[in-house]
């Protein structure tokens, strides 16, 4: 809501909502509504349409669509408020979104579950007329607002034990913390997003291809992958697929907000890496559903959540490299880095080293940390040590 307030009331400027598929995007449209409404708009100026709705499937038809919303905003007193859910399902939405834009007083809020929303014909059309806010699962400190209150004495830990576990898709808040149902849920989230956000839309046949490219992306999140290397392991396993099709089937999934790709950068010489990139899932709760194996794999695990809450807050990721030693993440924004390394726990001299010792190959002054489970305070050399409860709880950093 702070992103989206200093867009409210600018209708040249039509606000982009996006990220993956029960994310909380209806909700967001919801809350903007009540916003206007506590702003005196009257209910009659605010009109939702919902494109997964059956019963709006006519509307689907961009002439169709622009030409109903016309006849609504004419029996409107004054500005129109448009709330457009899900408006990918709409064939040259983007055409139909800048003429009403153009044509009427409309302030207009849409929503999408897939990132191709905004290339292609959007770009062209609304280029600088439009804002992306992008929606992600709750981070930790949004997971302990929904939970603390329905299991009164529950210590942060308790709490950060059942984020590890189920992940941060909102909906869960309703579910208590039934491991067993919020199992069931993620799993048919995952399913959603499988077959109505990566097979449907880029026609893709061979959904036992893409589930094990998916599984095998969700068993490495935080190894270094490439579509050679993932063509090469199918291999093994006595199934051949080209590197260009699994580059395909990845790269739909990421246009559909299930995995985020991280690329590396060579931090003393300032350049882009483009071999072995990392991939992390939306949602590690989509993990231990379908794949498990959370606890085991914790170090993966937690530098998935650290990834996630880096990029929640704006900042753009890439994995640092330093000779031949590797930082976890380097956080950009606005000119501003911060550097941070994530791991289990600090149980030995060779971890530390390890984790601690690649900042003293990086010669600049901005902060550097070293995440981990451990509950003492090991920083040193202004290498700042945080718990990673307190770490994703922090204001700022």
């Amino acid at each position: 809501m702070n992103k989206i307030e200093g867009f409210i009331d600018q209708p040249e400027i039509v606000k982009v909502i996006t990220g993956l598929r029960r994310s909380g995007k209806s909700v967001m449209l919801e809350l903007i509504r009540r916003e206007l409404l506590n702003r005196s708009v009257p209910q009659d100026q605010l009109i939702s349409l919902n494109f997964e709705d059956m019963n709006l499937w006519d509307l689907r038809d961009p002439r169709k669509l622009h030409d109903h919303i016309l006849s609504k905003i004419r029996t409107v007193g004054g500005r129109a408020y448009l709330f457009l859910d899900e408006v990918q399902e709409v064939h040259k939405w983007e055409a139909c979104v800048n003429s009403l834009r153009v044509n009427s007083d409309a302030d207009i809020y849409v929503t999408g579950s897939n990132a191709k929303m905004l290339t292609g014909e959007l770009a062209t059309l609304l280029a600088g007329r439009y804002v992306e806010i992008r929606m992600f699962p709750f981070s930790f400190k949004e997971f302990c607002l929904a939970f603390r209150d329905r299991t009164p004495g529950i210590s942060d830990s308790q709490l950060f034990r059942r984020y590890l576990e189920q992940g941060g898709m909102p909906f869960l808040a309703s579910l208590g913390l039934s491991e067993t149902d919020s199992r069931q849920y993620m799993r048919d989230i995952f399913s959603s997003i499988v077959i109505k956000d990566v097979m449907r839309r880029n026609n893709f046949r061979d959904v036992d291809l893409l589930e094990r490219i998916v599984a095998y992306l969700l068993a490495n999140v935080g190894k270094s992958l490439s579509a050679s290397g993932i063509s090469r392991y199918f291999k093994n396993e006595r199934r051949k697929v080209a590197p260009e099709t699994v580059l395909n089937y990845m790269k739909a999934c990421e246009e559909a907000y299930l995995i985020h790709r991280v690329r590396r950068l060579d931090v003393s010489g300032k350049k882009m890496l483009k071999v072995d990139e990392k991939y992390y899932v939306a949602d590690h709760g989509l993990r231990q559903a379908v794949y498990g194996h959370n606890e085991r794999d914790i170090g993966l695990v937690l530098e998935n959540i650290v990834c996630l809450e880096m990029s929640r807050r704006g900042y753009e990721i890439t994995v640092g490299r330093v000779l031949d030693r590797e930082i976890d993440f380097v956080c950009a924004h606005q000119g501003e880095r911060v550097y941070v390394q994530v791991c289990y726990l600090l149980a030995s001299e060779e971890t530390i080293e390890r984790e601690f010792g690649v900042y003293y190959e990086v010669p600049d002054n901005f902060p550097k940390y070293v995440v981990s489970m451990d509950e003492f305070d090991m920083s040193r050399d202004g290498i700042r040590h945080m718990n990673i409860r307190d770490f994703l709880l922090a204001s700022s950093y």
